[in-house]
């Protein structure tokens, strides 16, 4: 039996190497993997030696030969294929373990392996006859196998075979994705979706169930890359669930977008705020975000925009029931606090959120896909139309409603004062019965706040009704045909608005 061994990460070559040797495989391999193999004292033939011809190229040509994929392809059960080996003094190779220079990490044309790819597509095709291994977790569930039955299965071949095809998909994904994004200028228009889109993506998180516990679930990444994910460490609580993971990335988007010089908090039910404000203290933010809506707040994801400490913990542990708290580090003693008093509270500590540059959904077996949303227009970008115009303090409730606003469900509207979200009223086909929810939760402190609203008001009975409640200034982006009628009505109450030309609908 003789297998065929290339692989970029390293990691139990050698170990996979030996045991094959032990059970009298003859052993080929190419380039560092034969020096590897080398310096570990692990028989085997060169590639060269198996060709006849050296490495060439810098490297870039080293298996791309008969004797090698000759070797690979051959259908054993077709007599003409065998006669063909013998002819040439091929011998058949049983096993290819190979896997691939890891482009995603580092992307440049060295990196696009040629004769890699070639070997694990052919020996993958062949699985009938040969085993191909792109991963190093599988190499001790191969061996063993092997000393167990003298073979590998069909039923094993053929996993192993798509997981090669996979790898391979992914592998050329990447380079597909680096080279849309290497477009000479000219060749796309600016703001264009590419025309083709290359998703692979492998499954990192096998979740309890989906939205329901009828639906199967599961979170996936790019695959060869990493999210933020990735990165978080949960220190308590039952396994996260997958509105824990989707109600938790919109908490810790929307903390991260909570910009200035004070500390955020952000609560989240069913993808929407239903909680938000900043303030030089933690504890306190979180206490004036509970106010906004504590009884939807139950069940809910608290985000934490700064380090949680034993006071922190203290007060979230008498607030209501959070599924998930969420922040960027926690002190032991915090952690103590709320594993003892809310047992199945999630507790993550988590890096940076880092958006996809692309959003996409299913769409009846297609899909839709945008670029992903982003705040990009701010105070110095907007317009004040009105005769009243925002203070100081003002407008720092007019940046928190708009930030807040854009990450709720359309229609939306919410309602700020002093730094702290008191109204949202989200996900309403009517504008105005979205106003109607924010002022209605807001009580007496909508009277001096700000209101914003992700899209221009149709109308101005919208607007009507935020200044009934005694808003202050509202927060738009305008682009009505009838800006004009709703500007008249804020002069008419005078209320001061802010134009921000951008409009946020959120779906």
């Amino acid at each position: 039996m003789r297998a065929l061994l290339s692989v970029y990460d390293k990691t139990g070559i050698v170990e996979l190497a030996r045991g094959l040797d032990d059970l009298e495989w003859e052993l080929i391999a190419s380039g560092n993997t034969s020096k590897v193999l080398a310096e570990a004292g692990v028989a085997h033939l060169e590639v060269a030696a198996v060709t006849g011809a050296p490495e060439m190229l810098g490297g870039r040509v080293k298996t791309l030969h008969p004797a090698v994929h000759g070797g690979i392809l051959a259908d054993r059960s077709v007599p003409g294929h065998m006669a063909d080996l013998e002819r040439q003094g091929i011998t058949p190779i049983d096993l290819v373990v190979c896997n691939l220079y890891p482009f995603s990490s580092d992307p440049k044309v060295e990196m696009i392996d040629v004769g890699g790819p070639t070997m694990v597509r052919a020996a993958a095709k062949n699985h009938a006859h040969v085993g191909v291994v792109v991963d190093p977790a599988e190499y001790a569930a191969v061996l063993r196998e092997l000393q167990a039955d003298g073979h590998l299965s069909d039923a094993t071949r053929r996993r192993l075979a798509r997981a090669a095809f996979a790898h391979t998909a992914a592998y050329d994904a990447a380079i597909v994705a680096w080279l849309a994004g290497e477009q000479p200028a000219g060749e796309q228009t600016a703001g264009e979706l590419p025309p083709r889109l290359e998703l692979s993506l492998e499954r990192a998180e096998v979740l309890r169930y989906g939205e329901n516990p009828h639906q199967v679930g599961a979170r996936y990444r790019a695959a060869g890359a990493t999210s933020w994910w990735d990165d978080v460490v949960q220190h308590a609580g039952t396994a996260l669930s997958y509105l824990n993971l989707f109600d938790a990335d919109a908490a810790w988007r929307l903390v991260h977008d909570m910009s200035g010089g004070s500390l955020a908090v952000a609560i989240i039910k069913h993808a929407n705020p239903c909680g938000a404000a900043v303030a030089d203290d933690l504890a306190e933010a979180y206490r004036r975000a509970l106010e906004c809506d504590p009884v939807s707040a139950f069940g809910g994801v608290v985000a934490l925009g700064g380090r949680c400490t034993a006071a922190v913990a203290k007060a979230v542990a008498e607030g209501p029931q959070a599924d998930v708290v969420v922040a960027p580090g926690w002190d032991p003693e915090a952690i103590d606090i709320l594993r003892a008093r809310r047992k199945a509270t999630r507790l993550l500590e988590a890096p940076t959120h880092s958006a996809a540059a692309l959003e996409i959904r299913s769409l009846g077996g297609g899909y839709l896909v945008q670029q992903a949303d982003r705040l990009v227009a701010g105070r110095p970008d907007w317009q004040v139309p009105t005769k009243a115009t925002p203070t100081e303090a003002q407008w720092r409730d007019v940046e928190l409603a708009w930030v807040v606003c854009a990450r709720t469900s359309s229609n939306a509207i919410v309602v700020v004062h002093h730094g702290q979200a008191l109204g949202v009223g989200a996900g309403q086909q009517s504008r105005v019965e979205a106003a109607e929810i924010a002022v209605r939760k807001a009580g007496a402190g909508a009277r001096g706040a700000a209101a914003a609203s992700d899209a221009f008001f149709p109308f101005r009975d919208g607007f009507d009704v935020l200044a009934a409640a005694g808003v202050a200034v509202v927060v738009q982006p305008g682009g009505s045909v009838r800006d004009e009628e709703v500007v008249a009505a804020a002069d008419e109450h005078g209320v001061a608005m802010v134009l921000t030309g951008e409009r946020h609908f959120r779906h």
